[in-house]
């Protein structure tokens, strides 16, 4: 039997009422989460662990912690980062993890997992744990205004968006972190606010200062961060401008939309 508000109800009588009832919905047509909600951003953030507890495995702690915010190439990024051509290990670059004479594929050659992969790898502690915060703080609003399938297909194409931004325009630099996909994020959220009517403007500064340190910074891809910002904003666009009369399907069409220019832009580029 289960506790109600008044006495006990069978188990059969619950299911029944469960499947009567209409879920829950966001101001944007996904379902809101019951519970406490964020699960996917902390999965994400999770995934976003397991990938620097593997570099630590394969290269050791020293090399993973480095001497501030970015560490040097190592083995990880030479497996999972976003770079084009194929690169084989010379004397003069041995990067931690490798050895002289191993060739990792690049994306120009058909490993173009690395556009997914890269996602979830960073350059040391200090680069995931920024970007870990800024997914935190801006992933649990996103995830309770969009629900949680909408967030996540703005995280994944975000990130993409990034990823291949950075392949396209720098394909020689190996690229790494989650820094695409929480620009996305940064435009996403102001357009989510000012769809709703809500005051925008301590949102401006935060995404000023951000492009700011991405101009100024060095060893920080310019393209990734931009092509996550310019693909979140559309991404989010769609979502929530989508008419009431149809939405989902105009939701759909958008990220799927988004998703084949996005193949279709990796694909060109690899042919050239």
């Amino acid at each position: 039997m289960t506790e109600a508000s008044v006495g006990f109800q069978c188990p059969e009588c619950v299911n029944q009422g469960r499947r009567t009832q209409r879920p829950a919905r966001t101001a944007f047509g996904g379902v809101r989460d019951a519970g406490t909600g964020g699960y996917v951003t902390k999965s994400l953030v999770g995934l976003n662990v397991l990938g620097l507890l593997v570099g630590v495995a394969m290269v050791g702690l020293p090399a993973v912690i480095g001497n501030g915010l970015f560490t040097g190439v190592t083995k990880l990024q030479m497996l999972f980062g976003d770079f084009g051509p194929t690169y084989r290990i010379s004397s003069e670059f041995v990067p931690p993890g490798t050895e002289v004479g191993q060739v990792y594929t690049g994306i120009d050659d058909g490993a173009v997992y690395r556009l997914l992969t890269s996602m979830f790898i960073h350059y040391g502690i200090l680069h995931l744990l920024l970007n870990m915060w800024a997914l935190w703080m801006l992933g649990r609003s996103l995830e309770y205004a969009l629900g949680p399938v909408r967030y996540i297909a703005l995280y994944m194409l975000s990130g993409l968006g990034g990823a291949v931004a950075g392949y396209i325009f720098t394909p020689e630099a190996i690229g790494a972190g989650a820094s695409g996909a929480i620009f996305g994020l940064f435009a996403a959220l102001f357009i989510v606010l000012k769809r709703l009517r809500r005051n925008t403007s301590t949102v401006i500064p935060v995404i000023l200062i951000n492009l700011v340190f991405t101009f100024t910074v060095p060893n920080i891809s310019i393209a990734a961060h931009l092509g996550g910002f310019v693909v979140g904003g559309l991404v989010a666009f769609g979502l929530v401008y989508a008419p009431r009369h149809g939405r989902t399907a105009v939701q759909v069409a958008t990220v799927a939309g988004v998703g084949v220019l996005l193949a279709a832009a990796t694909a060109i580029a690899m042919l050239l």
